[in-house]
């Protein structure tokens, strides 16, 4: 995938400024897709100039006007391409992984506080999703009816889903899924570490 891709996605969800998009990626995206701000507004530049992105100056009280992007036909037509592209599995590069081979040839309890440190970097995260999923994905709790009824059964066609929201709830799922998976691994890399400590 190509940042162009992720910022597309991203101002079909909701146009922004540069800056606006910069802290999405801070607070959402950027866990599935990093970028540097500067690298952001580098590639929004490039995309405007080639059609992708539309741009409007848009007025600010006390500040400074803001330009605010959307998403042109040619960015639209674009994000469909690549959306029914293949692409291939990704293949796992993983660091920590390695280290952890390497420390059997070295000192294998001196990794255990790298290792607990990248555990406290997934506890964070995954505590960070919890708390996105109950503030953007949990319904509100029905008031209780004095006088319980029946429930009621619907009646006529039901409305279609939301497949923006049930979409981006299923990414945040599989967030959440990989944190949990992350976090029992590195509690067996610890067991498994401790085993090695210095009365071995």
């Amino acid at each position: 995938m190509a940042l162009e891709h992720a910022i597309l996605v991203s101002l079909l969800e909701k146009p922004g400024s540069g800056y606006e998009l910069a802290r999405r990626f801070e607070r959402s995206i950027g866990y599935f897709w990093t970028a540097t701000h500067q690298q952001i507004y580098r590639v929004l530049k490039r995309m405007e100039n080639d059609g992708w992105v539309d741009a409007r100056d848009v007025p600010q009280q006390g500040r400074p006007d803001k330009k605010e992007y959307s998403v042109a036909d040619l960015g639209r037509a674009a994000l469909s391409s690549w959306l029914h592209d293949p692409i291939e599995p990704e293949s796992v590069r993983h660091d920590l992984a390695v280290k952890i081979r390497g420390a059997a040839f070295d000192d294998p309890a001196a990794l255990i506080h790298e290792v607990e440190r990248h555990r406290q970097a997934h506890r964070d995260r995954l505590t960070h999703y919890l708390a996105g999923q109950a503030r953007d994905f949990t319904e509100p709790e029905p008031k209780p009816d004095p006088e319980p009824r029946p429930a009621a059964q619907p009646t006529g066609p039901q409305p279609p889903p939301d497949a923006e929201r049930e979409l981006q709830h299923a990414v945040l799922r599989g967030g959440i899924a990989y944190e949990r998976m992350m976090i029992g691994w590195l509690d067996d890399v610890l067991a498994t570490l401790a085993r090695f400590g210095p009365d071995r």
